[in-house]
């Protein structure tokens, strides 16, 4: 890029053959938290000290499908900065106070998003949706589970897990190819070259998945199946989410929030994850109105599935996704976690290019068949917070899905 004047760079691990006991939840991110604690090499603090001394910054992540550890330095620093980022990978030491220490702040992470209610619907749709799988559960586990960990249990994880073929390095920016290959061989080499077991096949089920907490509002989520990131109908799934609740011209924006007054928020989008993939729809309104505001959004896909879509709709969507596909790709940061995922899940890098003109062959008669699609598989449904008229909800809930025969 040569407009910008600092490097981006990262390590990306997409999971292996994820750990199907249920104590060893959690473990990539208390892994991604303890990387940072210290090396046979570093202190922790040495760690922060040596990349702020020259202005850079690093830190870390844990998703569903991979955990990125990740650095912005300028030019000269990228061989510190792969220095660094390969030593917290292949050398963490997992000294036992600091262990205790981060267990301590994993465990108030995971208080704070049992309190934070959008935390715990998105949580429980997931299990709802993928029950007893491990794309199901959260990436935080249970604070049961957290307390068991230990320095064998880590290790462990990261010499099943954190093999090269399922990592990828980086980068963007003011980076030079040949001197970023030349740092990788240098630092990278040590990691195993075999291959790590296959992960879990995710398989779509459905399901509910309730609490009645007394929060203020009662959060709504509910999610049909979409097609897995690499298919087909990937963007046509994207292209529909975003004109059912993609922004505030979309349907359920006008319909819920500003014709009814049902809600502050509502919107809908299309997660793709290796095997499936999740249509969600999440809103939150009134207890007493959580019937009401679930019987909207149903209306509202059985209309648009019986009666489809506005070329001007379409079109409308289909700018806004090239709009945020190419903003993104200004931001170095963005760019070189683009390219790591391309590698990690469609195996080569997919250009801009090539994206838009996927985007540009959605139809205005794909939007109406993916949604007949969606709504024929099984409902996943979470709540969060009281539901006033439990039987009225229940009753939508119940006549959800749109029978075959009708969608046809």
């Amino acid at each position: 890029m040569p407009e910008v004047e600092t490097v981006s760079l990262g390590i990306w691990v997409a999971p292996a053959a994820a750990p199907k006991d249920k104590p060893s939840m959690g473990s990539a991110h208390f892994l991604e938290h303890m990387a940072f604690k210290g090396t046979a090499r570093r202190s922790a603090r040495d760690i922060v000290e040596e990349i702020e001394a020259v202005g850079g910054d690093i830190n870390a992540a844990t998703s569903v499908d991979s955990t990125g550890y990740y650095a912005r330095v300028m030019p000269k620093d990228v061989p510190l900065a792969l220095d660094i980022l390969s030593d917290i990978i292949l050398e963490p030491r997992f000294d036992s106070d600091e262990l205790h220490r981060e267990r301590d702040v994993i465990l108030q992470e995971i208080a704070a998003s049992l309190d934070s209610p959008e935390d715990i619907v998105y949580d429980f749709i997931s299990e709802a949706a993928f029950p007893d799988q491990p794309v199901g559960r959260s990436i935080l586990a249970p604070p049961r589970s957290v307390s068991r960990f230990d320095r064998a249990h880590l290790g462990a994880y990261l010499a099943a897990q954190y093999h090269a073929p399922n990592m990828v390095l980086a980068a963007a920016g003011a980076v030079d190819h040949a001197e970023l290959l030349a740092e990788a061989e240098r630092w990278l080499s040590a990691l195993p070259e075999q291959a790590s077991p296959q992960p879990q096949r995710a398989i779509y089920l459905g399901g509910t998945k309730q609490s009645d907490r007394p929060f203020e509002q009662t959060q709504l989520m509910l999610a049909l199946e979409a097609p897995p990131y690499h298919h087909a109908d990937y963007f046509a799934a994207q292209t529909l989410a975003g004109a059912l609740g993609g922004g505030m011209s979309s349907r359920l924006f006008q319909e819920v929030r500003e014709r009814r007054g049902l809600c502050y928020s509502v919107y809908a989008f299309s997660m793709g994850l290796t095997d499936s993939g999740m249509f969600i729809i999440h809103a939150a309104g009134a207890p007493d109105k959580a019937d009401e505001l679930f019987a909207v959004i149903r209306g509202e896909l059985e209309q648009a599935a019986e009666r489809g879509f506005a070329q001007a709709e379409v079109d409308r969507v289909k700018a806004q996704l090239k709009m945020g596909l190419l903003a993104g790709l200004e931001s170095s940061s963005g760019r070189a976690e683009q390219l790591a995922r391309h590698v990690l899940f469609h195996g080569r890098i997919l250009s801009p290019r090539e994206l838009i003109e996927r985007i540009e062959r959605v139809e205005v008669a794909d939007l109406q068949a993916m949604l007949q699609r969606v709504l024929l598989s099984p409902l996943s449904l979470a709540t969060v917070g009281p539901i006033l008229n439990v039987a009225r909800f229940e009753a939508v809930a119940g006549k959800f899905t749109v029978p075959a025969s009708k969608a046809a």
